[in-house]
């Protein structure tokens, strides 16, 4: 079986990857975000983030030819446009009041990158995420509890920010950062792993 590294700082994603009941370790990617262009379609967007995360990591551990490299890259997406994680508490107050009563999109691209002979299957996945009408206090008390300011989109599902949803469409652990399903389905029928 391949030692598998996850390519990722995140602690939600090494949480959802523990839980498929497989082993890694984590080796964080250095990959520059800022050289994928924004001006392509965010499904596209995600995967070419996921890709350069896992070269950056495969690059690092080439040694290891045994290895397998999991990314993933989780974009919000409200009328066509991307957005980030907030600058300060008053950009948080403006994403989240644009994104209330409303749906948007969350996006996340995985990759998985095979170091022995640099096979890699990339894929995304897509949730509509359906807010709640907030007032401008439940919005403000939302972001004194400092929850916002390092996620993108300005809220965090698996936390408090899940009183702020009336619903989802699609996968919840995509929104959480790892869409499971698809990933699963890929290490399956592409590496050959058996899950369950």
């Amino acid at each position: 079986m391949s030692e598998i590294i996850l390519a990722s700082a995140s602690p939600r994603r090494r949480e959802l990857l523990g839980n498929m009941g497989l082993d890694f370790t984590v080796v964080v990617s250095d990959a520059d975000e800022e050289s994928i262009s924004k001006d392509v379609p965010p499904e596209i967007y995600v995967q070419q983030l996921a890709f350069i995360k896992a070269l950056a990591t495969a690059k690092k551990v080439l040694r290891n030819k045994s290895a397998l490299v999991i990314s993933a890259d989780t974009v919000v997406v409200s009328d066509g446009k991307i957005l980030g994680k907030p600058k300060d508490e008053k950009d948080a107050f403006d994403i989240l009041r644009s994104l209330s009563g409303r749906k948007h999109q969350v996006y996340t691209g995985y990759c998985v990158m095979r170091i022995s002979d640099a096979y890699t299957v990339c894929g995304k996945e897509c949730t509509d995420v359906f807010f709640k009408q907030l007032t401008d206090d439940k919005i403000k008390g939302y972001i004194e509890t400092g929850e916002p300011m390092d996620k993108a989109g300005a809220y965090g599902i698996q936390g408090l920010g899940a009183m702020l949803i009336d619903h989802i469409d699609g996968d919840y652990f995509n929104v959480v950062g790892l869409p499971v399903s698809a990933l699963a389905d890929t290490l399956e029928q592409d590496f050959g792993f058996k899950l369950i």
